[in-house]
C-alpha cells in the first residue's frame, strides 16, 4: 500500500470522480435524481439539457436545493421555513444516494477508458493516489470500487462530499488534499472533466489535465496542461488531443509519463 511518510520526495495524482472516473452523470446521477423526484411526488423531472445546466452547481444537495423557488415550494407542499426545507432536501439526497449506489453496484455505469490503467501505473511507480470530489462519500467509494477494484481503492485517500464548507469551483477540497497528502503542489497533478473542477485545482496551485465528456466538451479549459477526450488504452481507438500547453507529448493514449511531464517539479529535474 502507498504511504506518505516520505511524501515530499514523491508525486501524487488526484482524481475527480463524476465524469472523470466513469460516465456517472448521464447514466447514473440524472436517472437517480429523477427516480427520487418521482418517489417523493415532486413536480419535476430533469431532462439531459436541464441537468447539464444543473452541473454548474457543485454538489447533489445543492442542485436539489436550487429547486426551492417559492412556486416550487408551494406546488410541492413543502414546509415554508428554511429548516424544514433543508430537512426535506436531506431526505431526498439520502434516497438519491441509495438509488445511485445501487446502480453502481449493479455495474450500470461504464468506467472511462484508461483510468484503471493509469491508476495501476501510478501505484507501481510509487505515486500517491487520491480522490477529490464534491459528491457524497458513499457514492464516490462505490464508483471507485467499481472502476479500480476494491483492493486498489484502499490505496486512495478519499476526500468527498461535505468534508469542506465550499465545493468546487472553490479550491478548498484541493487545498485539503495537499494538506492531507503532505506533498508539494508542484508534485501533484489533478485529473478533472469540467471547468469548475479545473478552476478549483488551478486556484489551489495544482497542475490539472482534463478528460472531457459529453456534458463538458464545449467548456472553456484555459489553464489546463492538456485536454483530451479520454485517457485511452493501448489497442483501442486513439484519443483526441484537444489542447496541449505542456511539455507532454500525448499520442494514442495518455501514459503516466505524460502526467509527470506536466509537473513543474519534473521540468526542473530535466533542466541541465
Amino acid at each position: 500500500m502507498s504511504t506518505v511518510s516520505d511524501a515530499g520526495d514523491r508525486f501524487a495524482v488526484v482524481f475527480d470522480v463524476d465524469g472523470t472516473l466513469a460516465d456517472t452523470e448521464r447514466f447514473g446521477h440524472l436517472p437517480a435524481f429523477n427516480q427520487t423526484f418521482a418517489e417523493f411526488g415532486l413536480p419535476v423531472r430533469w431532462t439531459e439539457e436541464e441537468y447539464g445546466e444543473k452541473l454548474r452547481i457543485g454538489g447533489g444537495k445543492e442542485r436539489m436545493a436550487s429547486l426551492l423557488t417559492p412556486s416550487f415550494v408551494a406546488e410541492a407542499g413543502l414546509p415554508p421555513d428554511p429548516d424544514g426545507q433543508a430537512q426535506a432536501v436531506a431526505q431526498w439526497h439520502k434516497r438519491k444516494t441509495e438509488i445511485y449506489t445501487a446502480m453502481v453496484a449493479a455495474g450500470a455505469l461504464p468506467a472511462r477508458p484508461g483510468i484503471s490503467r493509469i491508476v495501476e501505473e501510478a501505484y507501481a511507480a510509487g505515486w500517491v493516489l487520491a480522490i477529490a470530489s464534491t459528491s457524497a462519500e458513499p457514492s464516490v467509494r462505490a464508483v471507485l470500487d467499481h472502476v479500480v477494484g476494491t483492493a486498489r481503492a484502499r490505496d486512495f485517500t478519499v476526500l468527498a462530499g461535505d468534508i469542506v464548507p465550499r465545493k468546487k469551483p472553490s479550491p478548498d477540497i484541493y487545498l485539503l488534499a495537499l494538506e492531507r497528502l503532505g506533498i508539494p503542489a508542484d508534485r501533484v497533478v489533478a485529473v478533472e472533466d469540467s471547468r469548475p473542477g479545473l478552476t478549483a485545482a488551478l486556484d489551489a496551485g495544482l497542475t490539472c489535465v482534463v478528460t472531457v465528456n459529453g456534458y463538458t466538451e464545449h467548456e472553456d479549459f484555459s489553464g489546463a496542461a492538456f485536454v483530451v477526450d479520454s485517457l485511452g488504452d493501448p489497442g483501442a481507438e486513439p484519443i483526441a488531443v484537444l489542447a496541449n500547453h505542456s511539455p507532454a507529448t500525448p499520442r494514442a493514449y495518455i501514459t503516466l509519463a505524460d502526467l509527470a511531464a506536466t509537473l513543474p517539479a519534473t521540468e526542473r529535474r530535466q533542466q541541465p
